[in-house]
């Protein structure tokens, strides 16, 4: 669902309180579509910056996962990436960073390290990692889950160009800023080589750095 109006969240938050409450009466508060209704609400608290709101789900969401369908599921897995993401935005870099790694860790056992979810959960740890100045600690993962990506859904696809983009700013933090312009213009390249096809926008990264 986009949102593009501020003033509508408050509308969107009701339709999801009301779906969630009516799967709680109908089916009860650990049945998976209850607890989707209540991680899709938990995202809108998110989205507002009502995090001890958006915890408070995220958590509950979690257990309750954990007990019913064990911690290696992959409903449990993405409610724990969703409690993560928001502890990150709390600052909460320990919490997250926690998360991230058993996340990672499960996925790189159950679906290879290759898979995209895998590489996803890479990429949010390397976001942990990036948001403490942990520029090596980031570099490595942006690299692996960069080149995985290039080989697995080539150059110009929306998540490899989403990859480089992220490495880049890494490199630029790090004080690499001749790899980072470098990085940022081969984005900028792929994305006029798609000729009109929507992907990420690069327009102008090449100007980012002195």
């Amino acid at each position: 669902m986009l949102i593009s109006d501020q003033g509508r969240w408050e509308d969107v938050e009701k339709l999801f309180v009301h779906v969630m409450e009516t799967f709680k009466t109908k089916l009860g508060e650990d049945h998976p579509n209850t607890l989707t209704s209540m991680a899709n609400l938990a995202s809108t608290y998110r989205k507002q910056g009502r995090w001890e709101d958006a915890e408070k789900l995220d958590v509950q969401v979690m257990e309750t996962f954990k007990t019913k369908l064990g911690e290696d599921h992959p409903s449990t897995l993405t409610s724990m990436a969703n409690l993560a993401s928001t502890y990150r935005k709390q600052g909460r870099w320990e919490d997250a960073e926690k998360l991230d790694v058993q996340v990672m860790e499960t996925r790189k056992t159950k679906l290879g390290e290759d898979h995209p979810d895998t590489l996803t959960s890479m990429a949010n740890l390397a976001s942990t990692y990036r948001k403490q100045g942990r520029w090596e600690d980031a570099e490595k993962l942006e690299v692996q889950v960069m080149e995985t990506r290039k080989t697995k859904l080539g150059e110009d696809h929306p998540d490899t160009l989403t990859s480089m983009n992220n490495l880049a700013h890494t490199w630029q933090n790090a004080g690499k800023g001749l790899e980072a312009t470098d990085l940022m213009c081969d984005c900028t390249g792929q994305e006029e080589i798609n000729d009109g096809v929507d992907t990420v926008d690069m327009t102008g990264l090449c100007l980012l750095i002195d």
